[in-house]
C-alpha cells in the first residue's frame, strides 16, 4: 500500500537539510521499491510570510491526511517581533496539538566515530544510548490560565500553569515502558515531586503503571539531579520519561553528550503511531544558506519515520547503516569535524549517504 508523507522544510537551514533527506527517500523509492508519495507545504516563519499564519489551514489539512510528517526546523530572529500567537514556534506547537502528538522520542546515541567530538571524556560517553520520552501536548507549555496581566498596583504579572491529568501521565508512561521492553528494561521517571504537586501526581501515576511492567526496573529522580547525572554518569540511563518542559531541557543536555546536536533525530507520535519527525537542532539562522548545516539528524529522522510510522524497519536500518558508512569514511560537516577527517558541506554529506544506500 502506498504511504503518504508531508514535507515541511520550514525556516533557516530547514530547506537545506530536508532536501538531503528527500534525496535519501528518493533513493529508497528508486532502488528498493519504497511505495511512497510526498507532498510539500509551508510552516513556521515562511508560512507567516506567505500566508499570514505559521500554520495555514491548507498545511494542517495535508498533515491530517498524511501517514507521517517530516519537518526541517522553524523560527529565527526575523519573526521574534511578532505577537507570540503568530511566531513560527506556534505553528509547531499547534501542529503537535492538532495531530495529538503526545509522545516525543529523543534518542541520544553516541556514534563511536564521534567519541572525540563530545566535550566529556570518551570513557564517560562511549557506548551512550539513551531514549528520552517527553510528554509533548500537556504541562506548562499548554496549561491555562497563562499570559501577562496588569495587577491593581500597576505591576505586570507573568503567568503560566503546570497541569497534568492522570490519563495524560498514564499514556506517556506506557509509551516509555513499552520502549524499555525492547531495550534494557530500565525506566527513570524524572519529576520535581518534592516541590510541585503536579509532579507528585506524576510520580504516583507512573509508579502505578510500572506495576503492569514487572520486567522493567523503575526509578525516580528529581530533575535537578537528573541534569547533574546526565553529565556525571550518563550511561546509567536507559529510558527517561518526563514532563514537557523537563524533557525539553534534558533532551538538549543529553544531545550535547553525543558531540553535536546536529546528529540527533526525534519522533513525535500519536496514539496510533502516526508521527512528525524532525532534527532537534533548530533552524540555525546564523549558518542558513552557507551549505554548512549537518543533514544527518534529518536523515536519521527519516529512519525513525520509516520504523515507527510506516512499518519499514528494514528501510530504516538501511539508512542507519549508510550513515555509519559515511562516518567511517571520515566525511564530516563543520560541527562534527576533527583532525584526520575531511570537512564537507550539506550536499556532499547527503550525496554520500545516498551513494552508500545505493551500494547496499
Amino acid at each position: 500500500m502506498r504511504k503518504r508523507i508531508l514535507i515541511l522544510p520550514g525556516d533557516g537551514i530547514g530547506p537545506e537539510i530536508v532536501a538531503e533527506a528527500v534525496k535519501v527517500l528518493d533513493c529508497l523509492r528508486q532502488d528498493f521499491g519504497l511505495n511512497l508519495e510526498m507532498d510539500e507545504a509551508l510552516m513556521g516563519g515562511s508560512a507567516y510570510d506567505a500566508a499570514g499564519h505559521p500554520l495555514p489551514d491548507a498545511t494542517l489539512a495535508l498533515a491530517r491526511e498524511a501517514d507521517a510528517v517530516l519537518l526541517g526546523a522553524v523560527g529565527g530572529p526575523k519573526w521574534e517581533q511578532l505577537d507570540i500567537s503568530m511566531r513560527p514556534e506556534k505553528g509547531l506547537l499547534g501542529l503537535r496539538s492538532e495531530l495529538g502528538l503526545f509522545a516525543n522520542l529523543r534518542p541520544a546515541i553516541l556514534y563511536p566515530q564521534l567519541a572525540d567530538a563530545s566535550t566529556l571524556k570518551a570513557e564517560v560517553v562511549f557506548g551512550l544510548d539513551i531514549m528520552i520520552v517527553r510528554e509533548l501536548t500537556g504541562g506548562i507549555y499548554f496549561g491555562q490560565p497563562r499570559g501577562v496581566r496588569t495587577l491593581d498596583d500597576g505591576q505586570r504579572l507573568g503567568l503560566n500553569t503546570l497541569t497534568y491529568k492522570e490519563s495524560e501521565i498514564e499514556r506517556i508512561a506506557r509509551v516509555a515502558f513499552d520502549i524499555a521492553m525492547q531495550r534494557e528494561r530500565r525506566v527513570c521517571s524524572v519529576d520535581k515531586a518534592n516541590v510541585l504537586e503536579c509532579t507528585e501526581l506524576w510520580r504516583e501515576v507512573v509508579s502505578g503503571i510500572g506495576n503492569d511492567y514487572p520486567q522493567v526496573e523503575l526509578s525516580h529522580m528529581y530533575v535537578d539531579n537528573a541534569a547533574m547525572q546526565l553529565v556525571r554518569a550518563p550511561k546509567q540511563f536507559d529510558v527517561i520519561v518526563t514532563t514537557n518542559m523537563f524533557g525539553d531541557i534534558l533532551s538538549d543536555c543529553a544531545a550535547m553528550l553525543t558531540g553535536s546536536i546536529g546528529m540527533l533525530p526525534s519522533a513525535s507520535l500519536d496514539a496510533g503511531g502516526k508521527g512528525m519527525y524532525e532534527p532537534i537542532h533548530g533552524s540555525a539562522p546564523d549558518i542558513a544558506g552557507q551549505g554548512k548545516a549537518n543533514p544527518l539528524a534529518t536523515i536519521l529522522s527519516v529512519a525513525m519515520l520509516l520504523r515507527y510510522s510506516l512499518d519499514e524497519p528494514e528501510m530504516a536500518e538501511r539508512i542507519e547503516k549508510a550513515v555509519d558508512e559515511v562516518l567511517d569514511g571520515g566525511l564530516r560537516t563543520p560541527d562534527i569535524w576533527s583532525d584526520g577527517c575531511r570537512e564537507v558541506g550539506t550536499v556532499e554529506i547527503g550525496d554520500a549517504v545516498a551513494a552508500a544506500l545505493s551500494g547496499q
